[in-house]
């Protein structure tokens, strides 16, 4: 079978949520070198989950990678061991407490911890926001060209480390870290398989990367104290050229295939979760590029605020489960991160276990 005949679907969806929650006034009271300013009404976020300092709770980037990994393998029919391949996405990497990893691999560890064959393809992926999209779209590949059967895309991540830094560093609502006052903590894995059925497929996955706008948001070490920090360029990452990225990228993508955004008949679009503002913009730029009205959108911004390389998902996730969004819907997810990378995920939900 050639793979363009071939297409995976997602099986299966977990996800984990730090039990704590912070509220954004919580969170604005700790920072010292700045005046006041209305965060909840300038970003749309209300709260966020923060992570358990303590190691016995296991919620660094690792643990909680894990601990939806379990999540989702509870909801699928396969056990780890059925598993060909696990892929881990998270732009976080602590494990041990502060120590972050590069090598060994999240991805290895995973599998180790989980129980898959020792002959499991293991690897990990960072491409900031769009890691788990990433992931998705290498797994997709894997999966039509026959190379494996099934696999997990896992990512935890620990942000409110960043927060932590921002509250300490900055000095005005200007400041380049003032994005990272934003973000929540929080872990999501799924398995995909292949599809059988049309009605609940991946129809395409495709991305791309305009490295000239890779300075405008960092992560780094802080240039000031020993904390973890993100540097981001606001005013130039929302620029309407660069929300137009998305539109033109799609709309050339579908052109292609003969085809129009208005041909598509998406039900839901999910877009990254930077904010309630970010979100809105982002859709009447893409309603004015396309000339038709964009699709309903999901969003949870104001409950767990931008979970980075996990934030797509976890709308889903979390619609899906409470009945906010129905099963047999066709669903676009646009990534937006830093790089900056953009793109378009379409797929067809019919039996996604959640």
């Amino acid at each position: 079978m050639s793979i363009a005949a071939r297409h995976s679907r997602l099986e299966a969806l977990g996800a984990f949520l730090p039990p704590t929650v912070q509220s954004t006034t919580e969170l604005v009271a700790q920072v010292a070198g700045a005046p006041e300013f209305d965060l909840h009404r300038i970003t749309g976020v209300a709260e966020r989950r923060v992570y358990d300092p303590r190691p016995e709770a296991g919620e660094d980037s690792y643990g909680l990678a894990l601990k939806a990994a379990r999540d989702c393998l509870e909801k699928s029919r396969y056990q780890a061991s059925d598993l060909d391949v696990i892929i881990n996405a998270s732009i976080t990497r602590f494990k041990d407490g502060s120590r972050f990893y590069f090598e060994p691999s999240f991805a290895r560890q995973l599998a180790g911890e989980l129980g898959l064959r020792a002959t499991a393809v293991t690897f990990d992926v960072s491409n900031a926001c769009a890691g788990m999209l990433t992931g998705v779209y290498l797994l997709d590949r894997l999966i039509r060209a026959g190379i494996v059967r099934n696999g997990m895309v896992v990512s935890g991540e620990q942000n409110t480390r960043v927060a932590e830094t921002a509250a300490a560093e900055i000095t005005d609502s200007y400041d380049p870290q003032f994005a990272s006052l934003s973000v929540g903590d929080a872990a999501v894995a799924v398995i995909l398989d292949e599809s059988r059925d049309e009605a609940d497929r991946i129809h395409y996955v495709d991305l791309m990367t305009c490295s000239e706008y890779s300075h405008l948001c960092l992560g780094m070490p802080s240039d000031r104290t020993e904390g973890i920090a993100l540097y981001t360029d606001n005013k130039k990452m929302h620029k309407q050229d660069r929300l137009r990225l998305w539109p033109t990228f799609h709309g050339d993508l579908l052109a292609k295939q003969g085809r129009t955004f208005e041909d598509e008949g998406f039900d839901y679009v999910i877009q990254h979760q930077v904010g309630t503002r970010f979100v809105e913009y982002v859709n009447a730029v893409g309603a004015a590029e396309f000339g038709t009205p964009m699709p309903e959108s999901l969003s949870l911004v104001e409950e767990f605020g931008n979970t980075s390389s996990t934030s797509h998902l976890l709308v889903l996730r979390q619609h899906l489960r409470a009945g906010t969004a129905r099963q047999g819907a066709k669903y676009l997810l646009v990534p937006a991160a830093s790089g900056v990378v953009t793109g378009a995920v379409s797929m067809t939900i019919s039996n996604l276990g959640v």
